[in-house]
C-alpha cells in the first residue's frame, strides 16, 4: 500500500516536472516571437529610411549589427523567415551606394545648369555695365559660391559613398 502510494506520488511529481517544463518552453517560445516582431518593428522604419534616404543606412547598420551581436538566435530566425540577412543585406547596401552615387550625379548636373545660368547673367550684366568694378566683383562671387557649394557638396558625397562601400566589404 505503501509502494502504491510511493508510485502515485511520483507519478503525479514527474507529471506535473513535465506539464511545467513544457509551460516553461512555451513562455520561452511566445518571449523569442515576441522580441522578434519587436525587432521586426523597429527595423520596418530602418528599412524604409533607407530607401528613402541611402545615407541613413549609415545609422542603421551599426544599430542592426548591435542587435544581431545581443540577440543571434533571433536574428537567425529573422534570417531563416526572410531568406536573407535582416534587416539588410549586401544587395541592400549595393542599392544604397547606387542610389547615392545617382542622387549625386543628379545633384552635380543641377548644380552645373544653375550656375551656368547665374554665371551667364552675370557675364551679361558685366558686358552691359561696360566692365564695371561691381559687376566684375559679382561675376567673381558667382563662381566662388559655385565653388564653395559643389565642394561641401562633394565632400558629403564622397564621405557617405566611403562609408557604405565599407559597410559592403
Amino acid at each position: 500500500m505503501v509502494l502504491a502510494a510511493a508510485l502515485i506520488v511520483a507519478g503525479t511529481l514527474v507529471w506535473c516536472t513535465q506539464t511545467l517544463m513544457r509551460a516553461r518552453l512555451a513562455a520561452r517560445d511566445e518571449a523569442a516571437r515576441a522580441r522578434q516582431v519587436q525587432l521586426l518593428e523597429t527595423f520596418a522604419a530602418g528599412i524604409a529610411a533607407v530607401r528613402t534616404d541611402p545615407a541613413s543606412l549609415l545609422a542603421w547598420q551599426p544599430l542592426a549589427r548591435t542587435a544581431r551581436r545581443l540577440l543571434p538566435d533571433d536574428f537567425a530566425a529573422l534570417d531563416r523567415a526572410a531568406g536573407a540577412s535582416f534587416p539588410f543585406t549586401r544587395a541592400d547596401i549595393e542599392a544604397a551606394h547606387a542610389r547615392w552615387t545617382a542622387e549625386w550625379l543628379a545633384w552635380e548636373q543641377s548644380h552645373d545648369a544653375e550656375f551656368k545660368l547665374k554665371a551667364s547673367v552675370a557675364e551679361h550684366d558685366l558686358t552691359v555695365s561696360g566692365g564695371s568694378p561691381v559687376m566684375r566683383a559679382r561675376a567673381d562671387a558667382v563662381e566662388r559660391e559655385k565653388l564653395d557649394r559643389y565642394q561641401r557638396r562633394y565632400e558629403e558625397y564622397i564621405r557617405t559613398a566611403k562609408a557604405l562601400q565599407a559597410l559592403m566589404e
